[in-house]
């Protein structure tokens, strides 16, 4: 057979073509990159908002990039507001307050004054619309005081609540409070801040800047909620609670003011309200609950084992009832702290089960110096945790944490558990 041959040319003419079939390949893929991308934005815009917040100090409205929106609610949106006569109550922004120069608001905004100013005859329609919009029943809880608390004042928090239909976001400003108590007896004064829940979901734990050594804060923060349906406003309630920082300890509790939103009429625009501040814990249980530990002591090892089993009947961390407990373990040497260990922590229950172990080297031969500190908190996102109980074991202790301690003295490398009663923190 003759061999085949094949000429120059057509070898010339083989990159050609694969050139020509890869560029078209190219264009089709980049055509289809593009077509993808153009139906993801245009689904993206359709959905609703990322269920979340924006805080915004003085004010100031930021929304999110991701929102088909870059506008920024501002210094100009000021100037505008300070050219209008009146402000429609039907109007959507969030600025509907004149400010000062500093952008802070007006204090007579929120005082009462002659019939003939027209910016002090706010208050009273303040008034009238807090007595429309929340009903007697959802404020019973909030304002039924007993003698001994009215007699203690802890204050006013004053706030505003106001739901964009368009970006469904719900806007918290928390403005001011007024007449603290002292929480420092040598400055007499606080340092206060607050911290604000939604509820019942307990999702969204917020909390202002600390403004030093005032009795009269003016925090003037802003808070928004995105991706909130209206209709599910009504089902919501908020929790502020009232603190003052304490650098070397727990910060002190002040007071809290719970305001349930249904009822609330949030469809004409900004609504202005102020609560009085109630004393913390008056809606809570006496008791702190229990925890269940096991114990056991090894002598040839020296070594301690702890078991955090179970914790039951723990009190409300708010007023929602939900509590996200977790339980810190401190060994003590002569009432220095030697070790820690914590628990993982169980969301959402008042009767946690931990089932977890922790093994202790004890620095001395014997007990005899030893304790041990349970401490059950409550988780607290972005803040500091709050202690729901506490319980010390050793040999002076009293009630069962001395009987229980006193047990695996006597009966080593044997694991004994008991359910110990928690006391205040």
């Amino acid at each position: 057979m003759a061999p085949i041959t094949t000429s120059r040319e057509e070898f010339d003419e083989i990159p050609t073509v694969v050139g020509i079939f890869s560029a078209f390949g190219l264009v089709f893929t980049v055509s289809l990159f593009a077509w993808i991308c153009c139906q993801r934005k245009s689904s993206k815009s359709n959905k609703t908002p990322p269920y979340k917040f924006v805080h915004v100090l003085k004010g100031v409205d930021i929304y999110p990039e991701n929102l088909n929106s870059k506008k920024k609610f501002g210094a100009d949106d000021k100037n505008e507001v300070k050219n209008k006569p009146a402000v429609p109550k039907n109007s959507l922004h969030l600025d509907l307050e004149k400010r000062d120069l500093n952008g802070n608001f007006p204090k007579t905004n929120l005082k009462a004054g002659s019939p003939s100013d027209p910016e002090n005859a706010t208050p009273k329609l303040i008034l009238e619309g807090e007595k429309e919009a929340v009903s007697p029943d959802s404020l019973k809880s909030s304002t039924s005081l007993t003698s001994e608390e009215k007699q203690e004042k802890l204050g006013t928090l004053f706030f505003s609540l106001e739901y964009n239909f368009e970006r469904k976001a719900f806007v918290v400003n928390i403005k001011e409070a007024r007449g603290l108590p002292a929480m420092d007896e040598q400055s007499l004064t606080s340092d206060p801040y607050i911290k604000m829940t939604i509820l019942p979901e307990k999702k969204h734990k917020v909390k202002t800047r600390v403004l030093r050594k005032t009795l009269d804060p003016a925090f003037d923060e802003t808070f928004t909620f995105y991706g909130i349906p209206y209709t599910q406003i009504q089902e919501l309630a908020l929790h502020f609670t009232i603190l003052s920082f304490d650098r070397f300890s727990r910060d002190d509790i002040i007071g809290e003011v719970l305001i349930p939103l249904s009822g609330i009429e949030l469809s004409e625009g900004k609504m202005l309200m102020n609560r009085e501040i109630i004393k913390r814990n008056v809606r809570k249980s006496s008791g702190r609950g229990e925890l269940l530990i096991s114990l056991c002591y090894q002598s040839t090892t020296n070594t301690l084992t702890v078991v955090v089993l179970k914790a039951r009947h723990l009190p409300k961390s708010d007023v929602s009832g939900l509590s996200d407990p977790y339980v810190k373990v401190n060994l003590y040497h002569a009432k220095k702290r030697i070790s820690k260990k914590k628990t993982h922590v169980k969301k959402c229950t008042p009767n946690a089960v931990f089932n977890e172990l922790f093994v202790f080297d004890i620095p001395c031969e014997g007990l005899e110096d030893i304790s041990v500190e349970f401490l059950v908190l409550d988780s607290e996102r972005g803040s500091r945790n709050e202690v729901i109980g506490q319980l010390v074991l050793g040999a002076a202790a009293e009630g069962t944490g001395g009987e229980h301690w006193k047990e695996i003295c006597d009966y080593p490398r044997r694991q004994i558990a008991k359910w110990h009663v928690l006391c205040d923190g």
